[in-house]
């Protein structure tokens, strides 16, 4: 047990100086002190009496305190000088206090070696569509709308948006030769025969390539610098920033099929480190003018690895897009499951939605985060 000698010397022979302590060894004088109060071989009086011409080397917190109080009952008389002691330890200067160390994340890769890492997921990039085969998938879309947090019927400003479902569409996602194709199958689990693009509200493509190819490409001459270690998915990946310019872009931004914009964007992109290939990409539209509808739009994208005929190919897993227009916050949840070789004549059934996927899928862990600095893997 800690300083239990210690402790036990400090019960026997205390002097009548003032004696210095740091608030570690004043933890085991206590726990030993108790043990020879039960055994009555000292009284609360007698201990509160030694605490009195102690001297604290660092400050002593009402946590501490409570620790104490864990490991067995204190005498009232002790109670009351160990919170003198507290309170006089509080004009100690931060120079008398052992700070904390610092959490310092796991080192970057070195330049040279960054600048090799994004010229390979360059040309992983560029070729990323023309690696895929032919397939369907299930794809569905969780539309959700939240008032502004602050506004009349959003809550307290800084508050959560509290999102409700609009409605959920279930589309047959066709991928062949390099080209997607999208048929509504059901909304709200009821057939339809309603076209995809007509719908209102907002919908995204270009999951399967094109918004990848478009941040690496050279024409957009995006600028990279590195972020920080993450944990995704059960993988370690780097993340970069990256900035493309309005005049270089290509994100298109529409809205209601009537007015679109193309913004300047920013964001991450999560690359595997030991394969380096992408497993997730965010984009932040950037300096949105004034007239557009549209306020802020963003976009997720979460690549994972999907069984097609016995291979295994990197796919699109989920994307999240949410925009801000009209003064309400919209959300689209979208998820692709059920990836299966292309057949023209595939006989399908849409019987109902699949449950959404669980969270863990797609949060990640930070490793420049302080709170994750016991978690190995970040190591």
């Amino acid at each position: 047990m800690r300083y239990r000698l210690l402790a036990a010397v400090f019960a026997v022979c205390f002097a009548a100086t003032a004696q210095t302590m740091s608030v570690d060894k004043l933890l085991a004088f206590i726990e030993s002190s108790e043990k020879f109060i039960q055994e009555k071989k000292m009284t609360d009086n007698e201990l509160a009496g030694y605490l009195s011409k102690v001297r604290l080397t660092e400050r002593l917190d009402d946590r501490t305190i409570e620790e104490m109080q864990s490991l067995g009952p204190i005498g009232p008389k002790t109670m009351a000088a160990l919170k003198l002691l507290r309170d006089r330890s509080q004009s100690l200067t931060a120079a008398n206090i052992t700070p904390p160390p610092k959490y310092v994340p796991p080192p970057p890769p070195s330049s040279e070696e960054q600048g090799a890492i994004i010229t390979e997921v360059r040309e992983y990039a560029l070729n990323y569509s023309k690696s895929l085969p032919n397939f369907l998938a299930t794809q569905v879309t969780r539309r959700k709308l939240a008032p502004i947090p602050g506004s009349r019927y959003g809550g307290g400003r800084g508050s959560e948006p509290s999102y409700q479902t609009q409605d959920t569409l279930t589309v047959r996602l066709s991928y062949y030769e390099q080209k997607e194709e999208y048929k509504l199958i059901l909304i709200n689990n009821a057939p339809t025969t309603q076209d995809y693009k007509s719908l209102g509200g907002a919908t995204s493509t270009g999951e399967f390539g094109s918004l990848l190819r478009d941040i690496f490409e050279p024409y957009t001459q995006a600028r990279f610098e590195w972020d920080h270690w993450g944990l995704l998915r059960g993988k370690k990946v780097m993340a970069f920033q990256y900035h493309v310019d309005q005049a270089r872009s290509q994100w298109n931004i529409e809205y209601e099929h009537k007015e679109h914009i193309i913004p300047a964007y920013s964001g991450l992109v999560e690359i595997d480190q030991d394969t380096h290939v992408v497993m997730r990409v965010t984009l932040n539209a950037e300096n949105i003018p004034p007239s557009f509808p549209v306020r802020e739009a963003q976009t997720i994208l979460d690549y994972d690895y999907q069984d097609i005929s016995g291979h295994e190919f990197l796919l699109p897993l989920k994307t999240e897009t949410r925009m801000n227009s009209d003064g309400i916050l919209s959300k689209n949840e979208t998820e692709f499951r059920f990836y299966r070789k292309y057949s023209a004549e595939a006989e399908i059934k849409y019987d109902i939605t699949p449950d959404a996927l669980p969270d863990e899928k797609t949060r990640e862990v930070d490793c420049k985060d302080p709170k994750n600095a016991k978690d190995s893997r970040c190591k």
